[in-house]
């Protein structure tokens, strides 16, 4: 992986707030040598001042330190200008902007649950994932708005409010998550068809594209290939039933969205060694149906264990699905990831 790969996968990776997620587990180890009688996965049933103390000078270090090397190795690279505005909406069928809603709801609730370890009450809690969730994608949001490569977009404060609002409107008024937002994704293999250049004096193919725009390793291409990404909507049943009701509490119904063909941002064209490419394949959506599993909903006294769990549960659990999709097909996917 090159520099330029590893910066944006870095940059991803705090977009897609997994930093939050490293940041309340490192924090955890950090007061685990506490003298209280709890273990250290254990939330706090009452306000705990050296867990929140700990945990609050930690996470500050590292959000700043993180929002500096951001910074430093990925803006300060472009020229700046005059706060600007940015119109990504068309871009990528939305894809990346349903990819926000997911990552603002994965914050709101890892920080809730941080402030939840810490003792804060729901009321505290609830406003402490609203706040810090907002906190981590406005700080992008904001750097995109003094680059000259990119801008504010207020797509993306839009999809990162409706994904807070989504954790938060759920948390205060059923006190649980009954619809939680997860994501699916993996590497694809791509033609090496060649495909010829406009001028006509060069080739390519799908591969050579992918492996320039997405990169080549795994870490890149599940990051970066909105081809091979799908977010969810996966639905607890169980939840929505009478009390009396025998629908097990761990199987949830999951409805996805992606889509395909997505070689730019805007349109299937490109520059490669200083030939261009247009490509004539279709940029279609994707709607799926599929079955999933409420890790949290697994039954144990483990607080180590409910904690893992916690932690795979954002991703959705592999299972066959139908797929519906804007060129007019259904599809059977034995197992979809």
């Amino acid at each position: 992986m090159n520099a330029n790969s590893y910066i944006w996968v870095m940059k991803t990776l705090i977009k897609h707030q997994l930093l939050t997620l490293l940041i309340l587990l490192f924090a955890s180890n950090i007061v685990s040598a506490q003298s209280d009688s709890l273990g250290f996965w254990q939330p706090s049933p009452t306000f705990n001042k050296s867990r929140f103390n700990k945990a609050l000078t930690f996470s500050t270090v590292a959000y700043t330190s993180f929002s500096t090397g951001l910074y430093l190795t990925w803006y300060k690279k472009d020229p700046t200008r005059g706060f600007h505005l940015f119109n990504d909406m068309r871009e990528w069928k939305q894809v990346d902007k349903v990819g926000h809603i997911y990552t603002a709801y994965l914050q709101g609730v890892l920080c809730y649950k941080g402030s939840k370890w810490v003792g804060l009450s729901e009321g505290q809690s609830i406003a402490t994932g609203i706040i810090c969730g907002s906190l981590f994608q406005t700080t992008i949001e904001v750097m995109d708005g003094f680059s000259t490569e990119w801008g504010f977009s207020l797509g993306d404060i839009a999809a990162n409010t409706i994904g807070i609002s989504a954790y938060a409107l759920q948390q205060k008024y059923w006190g649980e998550q009954r619809i939680i937002l997860k994501e699916s994704s993996w590497s694809r293999s791509y033609s090496k068809e060649p495909i010829l250049s406009v001028s006509g004096e060069a080739t390519s193919s799908l591969d050579k594209r992918a492996n320039n725009f997405f990169g080549s390793s795994f870490a890149e291409r599940y990051l970066k290939d909105y081809n091979g990404q799908t977010y969810w909507a996966s639905i607890n049943v169980h939840s929505f039933l009478p009390e009396s009701n025998t629908f097990p509490e761990w199987l949830n119904v999951a409805v996805g969205y992606g889509a395909q063909g997505l070689w730019g941002g805007f349109e299937n064209q490109w520059e490669e060694d200083n030939q261009r490419y247009e490509l004539d394949l279709p940029r279609y959506r994707q709607w799926y149906l599929s079955l999933d599993i409420d890790l949290t909903k697994i039954d144990t006294d483990n607080y180590f264990l409910r904690t893992i769990l916690s932690v795979l549960n954002i991703i959705k659990i592999p299972a066959p699905a139908i797929e519906i999709n804007t060129e007019g097909q259904i599809k059977f996917h034995l197992l979809h990831f």
